[in-house]
């Protein structure tokens, strides 16, 4: 129709008049990396400098508890339990709060980074601004920080983010073939559609599907 209506063969523009196909909820594959490319991101951050540090203890974070960036923009001093070793994620998308245990990555990484961290600031969230005036990072500059970082290692992925690395976490749980529901409650889900959608990418569990016995069960 915009054709015909580019060519003057009809006097009005219809393509407007065409319905757009249905979009389903949920129908989409989720915008992922593989855990190697993951892996190569954090090597690739050069940790010699305060930046460094920092936005690896993020990518840390990111990667190894599927965080949102506004869990890690919100994330507080108070909230890490050195003593035992835990991470509270409070407040989450749901409206609940999550205690992790703290690994040892990703201890070391905040602790990497704590130790160049500006002490002269009142603000208790852990990442800052680089320049100043210090100020807590906001979201959309920890999105935007991994987007770079991604660049910077020659990793191309379709509007990469911090949301990126949430799926990759959750994508590697799935080829870990841990239950759904665990990989669901790890990553603050509300809903358990929202998990299952990774099966979609569980191309292992489709593969033994395939070359198992199908056929009988069809």
């Amino acid at each position: 129709l915009r054709y015909l209506h580019r060519e003057g063969i009809v006097a009005t523009d219809l393509a407007c008049s065409v319905p757009r196909g249905r979009i389903y909820r949920q129908a989409s594959l989720p915008t992922s990396i593989a855990w190697k490319d993951v892996a190569r991101l954090l090597a690739s951050i050069d940790r010699r400098s305060d930046v460094g540090k920092r936005d690896y203890a993020m990518l840390v974070l990111l990667a190894s508890y599927g965080l949102r960036a506004r869990e890690i923009a919100a994330l507080c001093l108070d909230d890490v339990d050195w003593q035992h070793a835990q991470i509270d994620i409070p407040m989450r998308k749901g409206g609940h709060s999550t205690r992790y245990p703290l690994s040892a990555t990703a201890g070391d990484a905040v602790i990497g980074y704590l130790q160049v961290r500006r002490t002269d600031v009142a603000h208790r969230q852990v990442f800052l601004t680089s320049r100043s005036p210090y100020a807590p990072m906001h979201h959309w500059a920890v999105s935007a920080m991994v987007s770079a970082r991604m660049r910077n290692a020659d990793i191309h992925v379709t509007r990469a983010g911090s949301h990126t690395l949430r799926h990759a976490c959750v994508q590697h749980l799935v080829e870990a073939d841990v239950p759904f529901k665990i990989i669901g409650d790890y990553v603050g889900h509300r809903s358990p559609a929202t998990t299952l959608i990774y099966a979609k990418v569980a191309v292992h569990k489709l593969r033994e599907f395939v070359i198992a016995d199908a056929e009988d069960v069809l």
